[in-house]
């Protein structure tokens, strides 16, 4: 059908509106990654909007150089591999018994209203702390990944793809013979990877982000994560910290300047998630919506 002159005119405006909100998005980036590419005095001649001036790395040399860098991302690294592993585990051992009928499991209500308090209320920060404190977790890396292994917003996603899926397929499994365990590994999981995905997605996100934990849980400066050392070291940097004799050794720290130290920060903080995030970003609009409309 052709479209009307009304449509012809909305659809404009629809991609005016785009444009002009991915500019929103776009341009304050550029300007980040501008800064920590240009020079000291050109940031505090305030010169820089969307292209670097002075084009120098020094920043980036700086934070690549600075001690306990590398430990710092082994922990988050660590942290990741652990906890995308136990919050998958636990978040599908939650959603799958939820997703069943009230004939299959009786007391789905209450675990239901059990697991939705959770997301209204909580601990706070001190009895949090303290629980952790109880069970000698402090400086562990269990106290980065244990707190939150249970998030209801990734259990409602996978819950509403399990009941997505038709029940004649599960039937027929258990008509063949096959157990809740079977049919959980071999049917479900099989046909819900654009919810795994997204939920994968937003986990590694959420682990890769945090910083406030770190600082919280860990009375070592060893044991931060990198979100946590880039926090404490980095985006506190002054200029008037570096002393004469370090600027002998390496003229290139005469160049630093705060806030495109703070730029270089952020953007070493947000390339690995936007390299990763094309690889499941074909799954995420489906695993977002699927279980929003129901026929």
């Amino acid at each position: 059908m052709k479209p009307t002159k009304g449509q012809r005119i909305f659809a404009v405006f629809n991609y005016i509106l785009l444009t002009l909100l991915a500019l929103l998005c776009l341009l304050p980036m550029l300007n980040i990654v501008a800064l920590s590419f240009s020079s000291r005095n050109m940031v505090n001649a305030g010169a820089v909007t969307f292209l670097p001036k002075e084009f120098t790395i020094s920043s980036y040399l700086y934070m690549l150089q600075k001690s306990g860098l590398i430990p710092a991302l082994l922990v988050t690294v660590k942290r990741l591999v652990l906890g995308v592993v136990l919050n998958l585990i636990m978040t599908i051992s939650v959603a799958y018994p939820l997703s069943k009928s009230e004939k299959l499991f009786k007391s789905r209500k209450f675990y239901v209203a059990f697991f939705l308090i959770t997301m209204i209320f909580n601990g706070g920060i001190i009895p949090t702390y303290l629980v952790i404190k109880q069970f000698h977790m402090l400086d562990t890396i269990w106290a980065l990944i244990l707190p939150n292994s249970v998030t209801m917003f990734y259990v409602l996603l996978m819950l509403n793809f399990f009941r997505g899926i038709p029940d004649e397929i599960e039937e027929a499994a258990v008509v063949d013979g096959a157990g809740w365990l079977t049919i959980l590994l071999k049917i479900y999981l099989p046909l819900s990877l654009p919810s795994l995905a997204t939920v994968t997605l937003f986990i590694i996100v959420g682990h890769w982000n945090e910083w406030f934990d770190g600082m919280i849980y860990n009375n070592h400066t060893d044991n931060y994560p990198l979100m946590t050392f880039l926090q404490y070291h980095v985006l506190n940097f002054k200029t008037s910290d570096l002393r004469p004799e370090q600027i002998a050794a390496n003229p290139a720290l005469a160049d630093l300047e705060g806030r495109s130290i703070k730029s270089a920060g952020i953007v070493l903080c947000t390339l690995p998630v936007l390299v990763f995030y094309p690889f499941l970003q074909k799954y995420f609009v489906t695993g977002i919506t699927v279980g929003s409309v129901k026929g």
